[in-house]
């Protein structure tokens, strides 16, 4: 693309988003969202979008980033989601490259070459790569326009998918100029509770933001439970979903449980590969081009198949156990049906499972541990760390990480407050452990019963989960009078300050600051006066 590609300033907002959508991109019409999101970018605002998976999320960074004077940082976890967004502007005659761990030192030396002599409209990087000086200074001098963060929950602490390497990323942006040479960010995730869409814009340091949160429900994707008794039961019920036709993807929470599926589909005459993080990178890559391509009907896999899977036809996704919370769930299932025709969510559901959920939610450092770490320098590299007090590079790396949030959430500075922060951490993924059970054991309409974990809301029941075209779905409101609104912040006497995430007719739902998600019975609260309104 020449200099030719910014239009006139003059022409407003969206006539301007319409028309690069159109010749540039080959879309027509706007999905929800992307046009308030666009243009929101090009009157000066910071945006948090809230969009579900296969929404067009892309689209709203991809038009700003060419109509804004200067280029476009795109931060991105995945290398292969960077890689599919590479190919798609390119296809689109767009100038995109991408600077990663899998380019060599000439190729990344000549992407930076390209950016500061304007031969680029788009950069993909990880937050790993934004976090070298480098890097991050050659970039400031080349005055980007616009930062698009995806999978933004990866920046909360309290998001279901936190990642220390996003915990920097506002101070990171910051460095990339101060306004009015700051570039604008829009951050984009498609699952993040109230709660933590607060934290995202707070950690971003978001600029006069609007928020913009499209419809999460999904017309044409069906939610159903399948109950187990036992293993082999759970065995049997994966692989009868497994035979749906169409492609599908098979999650497992464990690495061995990929391998054992993939091999009993295989048997039954399915194009199957497994798909985890102790494979090679090179055989991921693999398995994902050979799924995107057609070549394969099933993937089974564990939840490192998941961002950056743009494969529009899926028809089903399987869960052969429980995911850790109702957000991964969601946005799991969310790969099946982008392209807008039929497709089903199965949850495989053995109660027995959520014990590994509570397995893998993240332990509680030893305050010995605690204290060694933070006697040392702060400025002492995690190799000499680790030599010093025989600690593995990975732990002293989280106690630190943990130390900065305890402080940056004004617990304070200290082993207590590090033992303190990590309890509540450990705490609130437990607590999303059994908000998932209760997803599985509900009687309510499945989709509202997830849309209120989000912080959304149908308007009427979806009439295509298993529970309401089986009759068991409640015909369940808030009563009228209720004293207490979503979203209002409340204080309970053991649990602390949260907010009010769910309302029904004989309970409510709290996310809890301290302690996490709390379902509280109506009756009970009213009458022990549990909750007021927080001052």
């Amino acid at each position: 693309m020449s200099a030719s590609r910014k239009t006139a300033a003059a022409r407003p907002a969206l006539d301007r988003v319409r028309r690069t959508a159109s010749e540039v991109f080959g879309r027509d019409e706007l999905r929800p969202g992307q046009a308030e999101a666009s243009t929101s970018l090009l009157e000066g605002h910071d945006v948090l979008l809230i969009a579900p998976t296969g929404a067009g999320k892309s689209l709203t960074y991809q038009v700003p980033g060419l109509l804004l004077d200067g280029f476009c940082v795109v931060v991105s976890p995945l290398i292969a989601l960077q890689q599919d967004q590479v190919g798609g502007l390119l296809e689109a005659g767009v100038r995109a490259a991408r600077l990663s761990s899998a380019e060599t030192g000439k190729e990344r030396e000549e992407v930076l070459v390209a950016v500061e002599e304007g031969e680029l409209d788009f950069v993909f990087l990880s937050p790993e790569q934004l976090a070298v000086d480098e890097v991050r200074h050659r970039l400031a001098a080349a005055r980007p326009g616009l930062v698009a963060v995806d999978e933004a929950h990866c920046v909360s602490a309290w998001g279901h998918d936190f990642r220390p390497d996003f915990f920097r990323l506002g101070e990171l942006i910051d460095d990339l100029g101060e306004r009015p040479a700051r570039p604008r960010v829009v951050a984009m995730t498609a699952t993040a509770a109230p709660p933590v869409r607060e934290d995202i814009t707070e950690r971003l340091h978001l600029r006069e933001p609007r928020t913009v949160v499209t419809d999460f429900a999904r017309e044409n994707l069906s939610f159903r439970v399948v109950p187990v008794a036992d293993a082999a039961a759970q065995q049997g019920a994966v692989l009868e979903a497994a035979e749906a036709p169409g492609c599908g993807i098979v999650y497992c929470r464990t690495r061995p449980a990929t391998e054992e599926y993939a091999e009993l589909l295989a048997a039954r005459g399915r194009r199957v590969a497994a798909y985890h993080a102790g494979l090679s990178q090179r055989r991921r890559a693999e398995t994902h081009e050979a799924f995107l391509a057609g070549d394969l009907d099933v993937v089974v896999a564990t939840s490192a198949f998941g961002m950056g899977i743009d494969k529009p036809d899926v028809r089903w996704v399987v869960h052969a156990q429980a995911p850790e919370s109702p957000d991964t769930y969601y946005q799991e299932a969310g790969r099946a049906g982008r392209d807008g025709e039929e497709a089903l969510a199965t949850l495989v559901h053995r109660p027995e499972d959520h014990a590994l959920g509570r397995f893998f939610a993240p332990s509680v450092p030893k305050r010995g541990e605690v204290r060694r770490v933070l006697a040392l320098d702060v400025d002492l590299d995690v190799a000499t760390a680790s030599e010093e007090t025989g600690l593995s590079r990975r732990k002293i790396q989280r106690i630190r990480n943990l130390a900065g949030l305890a402080a940056e959430t004004g617990r304070g500075e200290g082993a207590e407050a590090v033992i303190e922060f990590a309890e509540a951490h450990r705490s609130l993924e437990k607590s999303r452990v059994e908000m998932m059970r209760a997803y599985a054991e509900t009687s309510r309409c499945r989709e509202e019963q997830l849309l209120a974990y989000l912080g959304a809301s149908l308007d009427e029941r979806c009439g295509r989960c298993d529970t309401c075209l089986d009759g068991r779905a409640d015909v369940d409101e808030a009563p009228a009078d209720s004293p207490y609104e979503l979203q209002q912040r409340v204080v309970h006497p053991e649990f602390g300050t949260g907010v009010v995430s769910d309302l029904e007719a004989d309970r409510l739902t709290v996310l809890f600051d301290e302690v996490g998600y709390r379902t509280l019975a109506l009756a009970l609260v009213e009458q022990e006066e549990l909750l007021t309104p927080a001052g």
